[in-house]
């Protein structure tokens, strides 16, 4: 499996960006617990913040998240799918410290909503090089000092690019590779832009699309060369990363806009998941990639292969897992995208549920699910089935946009703790062996 290429400079036990060091959902540390305690893992701290989806990413002994203040008088409105006018209220980049949750800078800004769901920021913030790039809801994107929160520089994406934010907001995790910061912003010609990561100066800017969707900027290799995937509602797309020059492109309508899950690499073979139009396998040899095999079914409920909502999915040797559209873990076989097995006990607790969803990150010879309900659980996952070892209750959901409460935030593992966050709060809990 391809990983990412960008050079950190933290820890080796940090998780400094979306999906962890190599952005690839494995977790490598050594030294982790068996099985939870009865009353659950450790709690080392809890510390309060405001709404949002934005995942925490932890490095050099800060943790990072964004969140959303309202603004005195203001409320969302009373139905999650509607658009605000321009709901008044501030985004904030979190830095706390990571031994004590205590907040160490916060930088704020006036940031009026318009989107659907508005509970906060979605992306998570990539932190490299001694700065943290965060991408708020509405397209303002800051690069911050990571020890002083002092600004850097900042774009913003709707006035420099002349687009209207997406339904659901600005959620491409911002991707660094070398000296870009490379991000998917929308409008014509300008899908995807790369940034100096050092001054924000523009670089380069690719591809032309109705709506950018919600998918991150992904880095592969094809040839033992590197790609960018910017994946989109109308194609999947690969990129020269230096350039942004167009190499291939594949194309892919996706209904509602709804690219999001990051696509997976798995040997030459390339694969791509969405709520209504399910699964798509490319063949990477060659100039122009090739279907390997793709859901022959547009639907939410009546689906083949894969048809997930947010969870990325994990691929492993010839097995592929992921959530479905309602909550249904599920093996596929990467070959043909065959279903072998499917179990909605990590995601749901049992029950069908519209959107149902579970965060999955490898450890070891097992994995750490984090379900919406503000479960951890560790599990095994093989071609014989999901084998569950242990759960625990980490974290309440609080958040009813979907008419039921969830907790819909990717978590962090870092230094043998998880780090996880609801409209409340962010908890850090200790996940070391006794």
């Amino acid at each position: 499996m391809c990983v990412g290429f960008i050079p950190f400079a933290s820890h080796a036990a940090d998780w400094p960006q979306w999906l962890g060091p190599r952005r690839d959902s494995v977790w490598t540390e050594t030294g982790i617990l068996d099985k939870f305690p009865t009353n659950g893992p450790v709690v080392r701290w809890r510390a309060k913040v405001g709404g949002g989806f934005s995942g925490p990413a932890v490095a050099n002994g800060r943790v990072y998240l964004m969140d959303r203040q309202l603004a005195g008088g203001a409320k969302n409105p009373s139905d999650p799918f509607a658009r605000g006018s321009s709901i008044p209220g501030t985004e904030r980049v979190l830095c706390l410290n990571e031994a004590d949750g205590t907040v160490s800078w916060h930088h704020d800004y006036d940031c009026p909503y318009t989107i659907s769901y508005a509970s906060g920021p979605r992306a998570t913030p990539t932190v490299s090089g001694g700065k943290v790039y965060a991408l708020g809801a509405e397209g303002q994107l800051h690069c911050l000092d990571a020890m002083t929160g002092k600004l850097v520089w900042s774009r913003d994406f709707k006035t420099e690019f002349g687009i209207s934010t997406p339904v659901w907001g600005f959620a491409g995790h911002p991707l660094v590779d070398g000296g870009r910061l490379i991000c998917l912003v929308g409008g014509d010609g300008s899908t995807a832009v790369a940034f100096d990561k050092e001054t924000g100066k523009e670089l380069w800017r690719s591809l032309t699309a109705k709506e950018p969707g919600y998918c991150p900027p992904t880095m592969i290799e094809v040839g033992g060369k590197p790609q960018v995937v910017i994946w989109h509602p109308e194609s999947v797309n690969g990129l020269d990363p230096d350039t942004g020059k167009l190499l291939w492109s594949v194309p892919s309508t996706v209904r509602s806009g709804l690219t999001i899950p990051t696509p997976r690499q798995v040997g030459n073979r390339l694969f791509i998941t969405s709520f209504y139009d399910g699964s798509l396998m490319l063949d990477l040899n060659g100039k122009q990639p090739e279907v390997i095999w793709r859901s022959k079914k547009s639907s939410e409920k009546d689906t083949d292969g894969l048809h997930a909502i947010m969870c990325t999915p994990f691929v492993e040797a010839e097995c592929l897992y992921g959530v479905c559209s309602y909550g249904q873990l599920r093996c596929l076989k990467v070959t043909s995208g065959d279903r072998v097995w499917e179990s909605l006990t990590a995601a749901t607790n049992g029950q069908e549920t519209r959107w149902g969803n579970a965060f999955i990150v490898k450890n070891g010879g097992r994995f750490f699910l984090f379900n919406e309900k503000g479960d951890i659980i560790i599990a095994r996952l093989t071609p014989g089935g999901y084998e569950e070892i242990s759960r625990a209750h980490l974290i309440d959901p609080t958040n009813s946009d979907p008419g039921r409460p969830v907790v819909w935030s990717h978590p962090a593992f870092a230094n043998r703790c998880i780090f996880a966050r609801n409209d409340l709060e962010i908890v850090c809990a200790s996940l070391a062996a006794r």
